[in-house]
Formats: C-alpha cells, structure tokens, sequence
C-alpha cells in the first residue's frame, strides 16, 4: 500500500514537472515570435525611413538647378545623420523621424523661394510619396505598437513574467505622438 501511494506520488511529481517544462516551452516560444514580430515591426518602419531619407536626398538634388549651395549642404546634413545599422527601437525611430520632419520643413521653406519647384513633375511626385511614405509609417508604428503591447503584457504579467525574467526579455518602448505635433498639421499636408 505504501509503495502504491509512493508510486502516485511519483507519477504526480513527474506529471507536474513534465506541465511545468510544457508551460516554459510553449511560454519561450510566444515570447520568441512575439519579439519577433517587434523586430520586424521596427525593420518595416526603418525601410520607410530609408525611402525618406532616399526622397529627400533626391530633391535636394533636384533643388540644385536652383540653389547649388542650398542643396549640397542639405544633401550633406541628410548623409550625415542617415543611421548606419538598423534601428533598435521605438526611441530611435521616432529620433530619426523627427529629424526627417525638421529637413523635409526646412527644404519645404527652401522650395518656397522658387515657385517653378512647385510644378516639376518630379517635386509633385515626391510631394505624393511622401504622403505614401506618412501612412505606410503610421501604419508600421500601429503594428509595432500592438506587438510591443503584447509582449509587454507577456513580460508583466504573472506567470509568464517568470519565464520572460529567466530568458532576459525586456519590455519594449512605444511610438507616441508630441501633443504640439498633433496641433501643428500645415493645411497643405491633409
């Protein structure tokens, strides 16, 4: 009888550590893809940023039928502060594009000292990319922003928080939007 009682002990114990090693594989492997999709995510926004860097640079070149000097000092500041690696989070994007948003404003007052600008083909089809490349953006920073969202709750809450602890993963930034951003829409960007 002892031995009986002894044996369902042992099969409980095994039962239990066979569940537990079941829960930290299944719980590994959500945390995994869910840090997966974040990466992916930030890889989505940093190939828009890339395309505007990529725009940019191409009318401030097109600036310089009309401002040489202008547009090679644009060209060299948007060279400059082009990222080398990928981005790593949201804090990094939003850094990038910030600076983006100050040239795009600066070569937007350049290209009002010459109203012929305005009416290149090529200046109208960049005017329309880089509405394109607004709404892919915000559309990347909703899907990393409901990933990140996701695997933080995954990293905060009880159990799998233990796991997410073990395995070293970290809550991830969000994208957020400066209030005086939102207020400042110039009527010609709608």
């Amino acid at each position: 009888m002892a031995l009986l009682i002894l044996g369902i002990l042992l099969l409980l114990i095994i039962a239990l550590v066979i569940a537990v090693a079941v829960y930290v594989f299944k719980t590994q492997r959500q945390l995994v893809n869910t840090d997966e999709l974040c990466k992916n995510a930030l890889g989505q926004i940093d190939v828009q940023l890339n395309t505007r860097y990529d725009m940019l640079i191409t009318l401030a070149k097109k600036l310089k039928q009309f401002n040489e000097v202008e547009a090679n000092s644009m060209i060299k500041t948007i060279e400059a502060r082009r990222p080398t690696g990928n981005i790593t989070s949201a804090t990094e994007a939003q850094q990038q594009q910030d600076f983006l948003g100050q040239m795009m404003s600066h070569l937007s007052v350049v290209v009002e000292r010459y109203p012929e600008f305005h009416f290149d083909e090529i200046a109208l089809q960049d005017r329309k990319d880089t509405k394109e490349y607004e709404e892919n953006v915000r559309l990347a920073r909703m899907v990393y922003n409901d990933t990140a969202t996701k695997l933080n709750r995954m990293i905060r809450q009880w159990p799998s928080s233990f796991v997410a602890s073990m395995l070293g993963f970290k809550d991830r930034d969000y994208f957020t939007v400066d209030r005086a951003e939102k207020r400042d829409v110039p009527i010609d960007q709608l």
